[in-house]
């Protein structure tokens, strides 16, 4: 299966179903079933932007001692590659172009807490993650660059 390593806390963001579209400088052609692997990075200071801390909180997690680091923490379905465009340089206005389709939404005025939850910046790609699946336990296991091969136990 291949893999996909996140640093903290959004690989829990992730595997808690509230972030829907991972945010990568590069797009991907790969379609399927994909393993989400916590790094051993976790940035503390994004655990402490509101709509993170509230997402965190909400789920029992109160302090960034307590994300898993260093193994595979959920299951996904990647999709579909969204590229990330501001047509408006200045305005508020974030495009999403489907690279699958070219199908486009867009987020204007509210951004919903999604928002937060990656770097939407211009140029870079939003993957689509559903049908996430926490595991039960977390299985350890050393993260790499790009997509990866991760076999699973058993």
């Amino acid at each position: 299966m291949k893999a996909v390593t996140i640093i903290q806390p959004w690989a829990t963001l992730v595997a808690l179903g509230v972030k829907t579209l991972e945010t990568r400088s590069w797009a991907t052609k790969h379609r399927g079933p994909l393993a989400i692997h916590a790094g051993q990075k976790v940035d503390k200071e994004a655990c402490l932007i509101p709509q993170i801390r509230e997402a965190l909180l909400k789920h029992g997690i109160n302090d960034w001692r307590d994300l898993t680091t260093g193994a595979v923490i959920a299951k996904a379905v990647l999709n579909d590659v969204w590229a990330i465009n501001h047509p408006f340089k200045n305005g508020g206005l974030i495009e999403r172009v489907s690279t699958d389709t070219g199908r486009f939404l867009t987020w204007g005025g509210y951004m919903p807490d999604e928002y937060h939850f990656g770097d939407y910046s211009d140029g870079r790609f939003a993957w689509q993650l559903d049908d996430v699946v926490q595991l039960q336990e977390p299985v350890p296991a050393k993260g790499q660059l790009s997509l990866w091969n991760w076999e699973e136990a058993g």
